[in-house]
């Protein structure tokens, strides 16, 4: 796996993790399983942190695999967005 793979999976379940309240890591980042291809294509040139990735993400949401996208739409939804 490569590191922007691994930094940027890192990042979407640190980030979940914030919003949706406790959850084990493994969980957070098994939240975001659609998008680590869809973040690595991309999202390639995106430092990881701050909510960088999915703010790259959200910013080219039409070219969004279909299981990303609603993987964002939930967290959406969670978020009251």
């Amino acid at each position: 796996m490569g590191r922007l793979t691994v930094l940027a999976a890192c990042s979407l379940a640190l980030f979940s993790i914030a919003v949706s309240g406790p959850t084990t890591p493994a969980q957070a980042q098994e939240q975001f399983v659609y998008c680590k291809a869809d973040a690595k294509r991309l999202c390639h040139g995106v430092r990881p942190g701050g909510g960088r990735i999915l703010q790259c993400l959200k910013a080219q949401e039409n070219e969004l695999t279909v299981g990303c996208g609603k993987e964002l739409q939930r967290l959406k939804a969670r978020m009251g967005k």
